[in-house]
């Protein structure tokens, strides 16, 4: 069962390049029940001084991420797994993107 994150106090800068999201065994790229492709992009979530590094999944590629900047997202949920002897959490956004708009080039002659 997926359960959804209230980020109301969590802020997020973007901490690494999106990539995709490759089959473990198969090695080719893993789709979401729409087929579209999941990319991963490790974020910082912070709140009440305390931050920890996360590693997000998304539907499609995001655009205009820089690393360093702050990001807003929407829909994150959590799920927990196992395998063997190993397991964690994983997340999982609806969507992901630049908090700021980027900055338009001044026009030639303005």
């Amino acid at each position: 069962m997926r359960l959804p994150i209230d980020i109301t106090r969590l802020s997020f800068i973007c901490a690494g390049e999106p990539e995709p999201v490759v089959d473990f065994e198969s090695r080719r790229p893993k789709t979401d029940e729409n087929g579209q492709p999941l990319y991963q992009v490790a974020l910082v979530a912070m709140t009440d001084g305390v931050a920890e590094v996360i590693t997000v999944k998304v539907p499609g590629a995001p655009q205009g991420l820089v690393k360093g900047a702050p990001v807003r997202l929407s829909g994150l949920t959590a799920l927990a797994w196992a395998m063997r002897d190993r397991n964690g959490v994983a997340y999982r956004v609806d969507k992901l993107e630049p908090a700021t708009p980027a900055r338009q080039e001044a026009k030639a002659g303005s």
